[in-house]
């Protein structure tokens, strides 16, 4: 029998054993939201990089608005580059469409780029189409800046830090959100600059997945108090922690000042949440079983 990765996870290791070591100028590479390189401005800027693909029948039914779609493909990059603390700047946008789209087709997808793009104040510079023999399929190569000093990665958890989600988890795809999310690219900032926010990463493969991923790469375990998640109404915790493409912040607060950062939050986003759900613990202990959400190289993958 042909042997395949397990998960998105191995491929990730088998990749990095096969590609040559980066240049000095990057930062963080394989393995976070977004590459981060040295910027040419200089020191106290970095250049956020990440590329993004949307695929017909999984990340999206066949059928779909496809000025939706074209919202959902930029804006899953968008919601990468948030994560970091970053600002979106330049987009390259690929797209592989069937046959039968006509004017029509094309017209819809890019009215809703051009949504997304004039949203978040970034530009589409380029990119290429091609024919697909299936469905249609858009990838998304996406720049960002950050302040060096306002950078967040998934690796700067230490145990006892709250684990921390924005907004409402569960049912995306059902109640069709999935489509017309907003990234939280202003939340992101603001929390970038908080001191007290030590981690951080967009959920979109949902909590199951996600919440593990932050912990490994902060070296610690986890503990969810899974009774207040906050869950879109209709959802069970279930759906909560797996039903993935949420794309919401997941992010980790020290204990010290953590009342005052979430008073603060409360001010300045008064209709978005920002909820305590556990907190991370010293490697070696057991962490909360949380169902898996969603990965593409999984023996079993879920049906989005």
């Amino acid at each position: 029998m042909k042997s395949r990765p397990s998960s998105e996870e191995s491929l990730l290791a088998l990749v990095a054993r096969e590609i040559p070591p980066p240049g000095a100028e990057v930062l963080t590479g394989i393995g976070d939201d977004c590459a981060v390189i040295r910027h040419p401005k200089g020191p106290r800027l970095l250049t956020l990089l990440k590329t993004d693909a949307l695929v017909e029948g999984i990340h999206y039914a066949k059928g779909a608005p496809l000025h939706a779609v074209g919202w959902k493909a930029l804006c899953r990059a968008v919601s990468d580059i948030a994560a970091m603390g970053g600002t979106p700047r330049h987009a390259l946008v690929t797209v592989a469409a069937p046959a039968t789209w006509g004017t029509a087709e094309w017209r819809a997808l890019y009215r809703g780029l051009g949504r997304a793009a004039r949203k978040f104040a970034l530009s589409i510079v380029g990119g290429e189409t091609v024919r697909s023999s299936g469905g249609a399929f858009v990838s998304v190569a996406l720049t960002g800046e950050v302040p060096k000093d306002r950078l967040k990665l998934r690796s700067g958890g230490r145990p006892g830090d709250l684990v921390c989600v924005t907004g409402r988890l569960g049912g995306s795809f059902r109640s069709g959100r999935h489509l017309r999310f907003e990234p939280r690219v202003a939340e992101g900032r603001w929390l970038a600059a908080q001191r007290g926010v030590t981690a951080m990463m967009d959920l979109s493969d949902g909590l199951g997945s996600d919440l593990p991923k932050l912990a490994s790469a902060s070296g610690c375990s986890y503990r969810v108090d899974l009774p207040v998640l906050p869950r879109h109404p209709g959802c069970s915790v279930r759906e909560a922690v797996s039903d993935g493409e949420d794309y919401e912040l997941l992010l980790t607060l020290s204990p010290h000042g953590s009342n005052g950062l979430l008073r603060r939050w409360k001010k300045a986003f008064p209709r978005l949440p920002l909820t305590p759900i556990g907190k991370l613990l010293p490697p070696g202990e057991p962490s909360t079983p949380l169902a898996p959400g969603y990965d593409h190289l999984a023996r079993t993958p879920r049906t989005r």
